[in-house]
């Protein structure tokens, strides 16, 4: 995988991987939430109809009180007058009160008129309850609660019934009365029903947020590469032609002073080398001082080329280290220009070779500038090192640059020769500060441990 692929994967694949998280833990705890809400509210409702139960059967032992306990174990007269109170506390059109003798034999049952007379101890409703039987083991456990499936009046149709029974066990009866909650289980789909379409919304949200956004930072990231590389690929093409210009105007200068300097002396070499064999020849007084002038001609040639050599590639650089060649450098500076310049060296030689290099380039480059546009009276070469970085500062008295927004992040006009200093220093992941204003300026180059020769040595095994 490519390095921008791979950006492109970290930037988007996180994104998708929060989302998917953040939207299946927001779905899960409103599932969770919803559903325990729903559970409650039909516990609730459960509970009520419970009570309502507990209500009506009280209020029915109630109404028959008097009558059953002034009657003995076979009162027929009080049972038929028990029967009839019964059947007329009705409450509803699916509310009634139905009474079983212990044996299953149905007594009292409003709203199912073949019922009574008849035994139903053996009925069992569609889950397979025994419905009857299980009512009147309630009854005879002192009363209780009993759910199970029976057909309701109004509709006709199979519903689930909660029955509380109660027992007159004078007589051996089972009393009981019960409400249907298809009504409690139909708000309860509701809820559920809810719940999905809430859910379904959720996600149809999240999806309509999550993936334009992960198109958008997929789009972004690719723009930004794209921008990058086009503006990789247009450095690079002006840094190729930047150093092809640098490399045509170091040509240019060295043709320029082999030519006007070198050959020059070398062709005034060979003339009075050339004189002063024909005076040999002819014998004359003045031979030798033309061999003089030559020898001196000669040696300003031999002058010429180390100059030119030292400037290419000080050996003072490599033999002395950095502190000698930029002392070596200002001298021939003042020597050249009649600039006094004050070199200060506190740092130890603890940069690699190649930063070295890169100092003293950028220290000759700044010389060069001072020297061509600075107008100054005075240089001050100054190195120190600080926590182990090393630190060089150039200041000069003169004119000082031209301040341009639009010269980047220094802020600072300037032609190849700065640029170049700082690309030196980038190179190593160094700063270049510069200050300037009308009383003069100061270059400062500041350099990470990195590039310490200490830093990048192999360690010993």
């Amino acid at each position: 995988m490519q390095l921008r692929h791979q950006i492109l994967a970290l930037a988007v694949l996180p994104l998708v991987v929060a989302i998917t998280l953040i939207t299946a833990f927001t779905t899960w705890q409103s599932s969770t939430l919803a559903q325990s809400s729903i559970a409650t509210f039909e516990r609730n409702m459960l509970d009520a109809k419970e009570t309502e139960l507990l209500n009506l059967t009280n209020l029915a032992l109630s109404a028959i009180k008097d009558v059953y306990d002034n009657a003995d174990a076979d009162d027929e007269g009080a049972k038929e007058r028990v029967r009839q109170i019964l059947t007329s506390l009705d409450y509803g059109q699916d509310g009634y009160f139905f009474v079983y003798d212990y044996d299953g034999n149905s007594i009292v049952h409003p709203r199912q008129s073949f019922r009574p007379g008849r035994n139903w101890l053996d009925l069992v409703d569609p889950d397979g309850d025994q419905v009857i039987a299980n009512l009147i083991a309630k009854a005879k456990e002192g009363g209780g609660l009993h759910q199970y499936k029976w057909e309701k009046p109004s509709s006709g149709a199979m519903a689930d019934k909660l029955s509380f029974a109660a027992g007159l066990d004078k007589w051996r009866w089972m009393i009981g009365t019960g409400v249907y909650l298809d009504d409690v289980f139909a708000q309860t789909e509701t809820a559920k029903a809810g719940l999905r379409n809430s859910i379904r919304r959720t996600f149809v949200i999240v999806t309509l947020i999550a993936v334009p956004s992960v198109l958008l930072v997929f789009a972004t990231c690719m723009w930004i590469t794209l921008h990058e590389r086009r503006m990789a690929d247009g450095k690079l093409k002006l840094l190729t032609q930047r150093i092809i210009d640098t490399q045509e105007e170091e040509r240019t200068r060295l043709a320029r002073e082999l030519h006007d300097g070198v050959s020059q002396n070398l062709v005034g070499v060979r003339y009075a080398f050339d004189l002063a064999a024909r005076k040999v020849k002819a014998s004359t007084a003045d031979a030798a001082a033309a061999i003089d002038r030559g020898i001196d001609a000669l040696n300003g040639a031999i002058k010429e080329v180390r100059e030119l050599s030292h400037e290419l590639r000080p050996r003072v650089l490599d033999d002395l280290g950095l502190a000698a060649a930029l002392t070596s450098l200002g001298s021939h500076f003042e020597e050249r220009t009649g600039i006094p310049v004050s070199v200060e060296s506190s740092s130890p030689d603890t940069l690699r070779p190649e930063a070295n290099t890169a100092l003293y380039r950028i220290a000759q480059e700044a010389l060069a500038n001072i020297e061509r546009h600075a107008g100054a009276s005075q240089v001050a070469i100054r190195m120190w090192s600080t926590k182990g970085r090393v630190r060089m500062s150039i200041s000069d008295n003169g004119s000082g640059f031209v301040k341009d927004a639009r010269a980047g992040s220094a802020g600072y006009s300037g032609g190849l020769g700065l640029r170049n200093m700082q690309e030196r220093m980038a190179h190593f992941r160094g700063i270049l500060l510069i200050q300037s204003n009308d009383k003069g300026t100061t270059l400062t180059a500041m350099f990470p441990k990195s590039a310490n020769a200490a830093m990048s040595a192999p360690k010993a095994a």
